[in-house]
């Protein structure tokens, strides 16, 4: 393929941080292609919530900046691909007792894929993003290193850890290197429409928060019905809604008095079961991941900070690699609520080496 490396394709989601990645990428010289990726058509009777992304004000926002900035604006079409691979598997694995991670899905399966084959076929040699991350190259050992964002409280590199060498070569973040206050002050210095645009919250296919009724919609009447809670013995505690509505650690809307606080420990979707423990019963020493990506290589028995969700600080653990895609970690301290189908993703300080998919916690 011959690209130009001045041209740049920026995935503009209709916020803030995007449209100011897609600034900067005008204002150092670039010429600068804007794309959103069209993911997902809202039920008309579900209302738009400005907290969510991939709307269509989103879009309609994306294109304004465009316009401001002066770049060529497109609208890819992605929902097919959206649909199967991430809210199909979304539902899925909730049905199967697990807690999935669609963002991460997203970046993985749909969102870079889309991005680089349409920057290729324009010609560009990179896709630049508003994401919270940075990349460094390693002359030494010839190889890009993916680092957190400069902000902590905004780091996004736990999305991104399925990006390996090849894409880091074609991606550029623009914003890694800021503060959100600082972009913000960027996209007001130059008059951006969107730059007191509030940041998205929630899964933008599931505005209202509530991802139980939205698989229950989705799946029109054919989600799993009532079930059991029990205990560790066995012993009947109450009924449940269907084990679509719950997550491992959960505790809030179960409804079991047991004299002492208890929380969801395991769900098994053969039974329709879901077995409450104390709290003290959800901390494990060891995980095992499958789907596992590395940015770059990684040794056998390397002493990573392993983070099991997004909004875990991590913890210090040991990886052992059981065979291609698949590690144990190792945990010096155990960890609360390991949910299988969430992300594990591991650091060496500020570097981002990989992640992967929880399968399950092991211990207690």
């Amino acid at each position: 393929m011959n690209l130009d490396r001045k041209k740049v394709v920026v995935a503009m989601s209709g916020g803030v941080d995007s449209s100011v990645a897609a600034l900067l990428m005008k204002q150092a010289g670039h010429e600068v292609i804007g794309i959103t990726l069209k993911l997902w058509d809202a039920p008309k009777d579900e209302p738009q919530r400005h907290t969510s992304c991939c709307s269509i004000e989103d879009i309609t926002d994306a294109r304004r900046v465009a316009d401001q900035i002066g770049i060529p604006f497109y609208v890819v079409n992605s929902k097919t691909q959206f649909r199967e691979q991430v809210v199909d598997r979304f539902v899925q694995e909730y049905l199967s007792g697990r807690t999935p991670n669609p963002c991460a899905m997203c970046n993985d399966k749909v969102k870079f894929d889309f991005l680089f084959t349409k920057a290729f076929e324009l010609g560009a040699y990179h896709i630049a993003t508003g994401h919270y991350a940075k990349k460094e190259w390693d002359a030494q050992k010839s190889e890009w290193r993916l680092l957190k964002g400069q902000d902590d409280r905004k780091d996004q590199s736990y999305f991104l850890f399925s990006l390996g060498q090849k894409q880091l070569e074609h991606t550029l973040f623009p914003i890694g290197g800021m503060s959100k206050d600082e972009v913000r002050k960027i996209a007001r210095d130059a008059g951006l429409k969107t730059s007191e645009k509030p940041d998205s919250q929630e899964i933008c296919f599931v505005p209202s928060g509530d991802h139980g009724d939205f698989i229950a919609k989705y799946l029109k009447g054919q989600a799993p019905q009532s079930g059991e809670f029990v205990n560790e013995s066995g012993e009947v505690l109450g009924s449940h809604e269907g084990i679509h509505r719950y997550t491992v650690g959960q505790r809030r809307g179960t409804q079991v008095a047991q004299g002492e606080r208890v929380y969801i420990k395991a769900i098994d979707p053969v039974t329709n079961r879901i077995t409450m423990s104390e709290n003290q019963a959800l901390f494990q020493p060891v995980l095992l991941a499958n789907g596992v990506r590395w940015v770059r290589p990684v040794a056998d028995g390397i002493e990573v900070t392993a983070r099991i969700r997004h909004r875990h600080e991590g913890s210090p653990a040991t990886l052992r690699l059981v065979e291609a895609g698949r590690v144990r970690v190792e945990f010096h301290e155990p960890q609360r609520a390991i949910s299988p189908g969430q992300a594990v993703v591991f650091y060496l300080g500020e570097e981002c080496l990989g992640g992967g998919w929880i399968e399950q916690g092991l211990g207690n």
